[in-house]
């Protein structure tokens, strides 16, 4: 299994630690599908088979806000999160129905609040509504819905980001690369870890 191919698996087991219904079965068959059998993650040229369109924009407009492009790395968009939290969805159909009651609560809070569903509204509007759910230790009782929402997207976000070629790199993930000469871990560490050499 190719390295990457080894994240996207570990990726989608930490979902399946996360969110209850995600059995061993679900993480086996999605693991089965990570690669198309080109070594090409299937998801990356997939188009959504849960989301709708306009929850596919929606997605795509919440996972940047998660993880915004910046001079290191590019956003989560960027990375293709969203075609990844589709693929989760498909493989784990106990997440399929909260993600889609969420994506509606978030329209219909917008509209109660600016008069239009989240993709409609100003980039303003759009952050006052985040920072009203994107906190769980400080919300509004009526906004417990939309809290227990991003939560989850936040989680997928960044399963989905932390396991792509970019979110890795970011990460300055050096694993399986070659090195000619081992002169063992540097003395910083070993303290860290409460260690020495002999």
């Amino acid at each position: 299994m190719k390295r990457r191919e080894s994240l996207k698996l570990m990726a989608v087991a930490s979902l399946a630690a996360a969110f209850p219904g995600c059995t061993l079965e679900e993480v086996e068959k999605a693991a089965s599908r990570v690669s198309n059998g080109s070594g090409t993650p299937e998801f990356e040229n997939r188009t959504p088979s849960i989301l709708t369109e306009h929850e596919f924009g929606t997605v795509h407009k919440l996972v940047d806000y998660i993880i915004p492009a910046d001079d290191r790395s590019g956003s989560a968009t960027d990375a293709e999160v969203p075609t990844f939290i589709d693929f989760v969805l498909e493989e784990v159909q106990d997440l399929q129905t909260p993600m889609k009651e969420g994506l509606s609560w978030l329209d219909e809070r917008c509209g109660e609040l600016y008069s239009g569903d989240f993709l409609s509204i100003s980039a303003e509007s759009q952050v006052l509504m985040l920072d009203a759910i994107a906190y769980p230790e400080d919300y509004l009782p009526e906004n417990e819905a939309g809290v227990e929402f991003f939560n989850t997207l936040r989680d997928l976000t960044a399963s989905g980001f932390w396991s792509s070629k970019m979110g890795v790199e970011d990460l300055g993930y050096s694993g399986n690369t070659p090195r000619a000469v081992w002169d063992g871990c540097s003395h910083d560490a070993m303290e860290h870890l409460g260690l020495t050499y002999d």
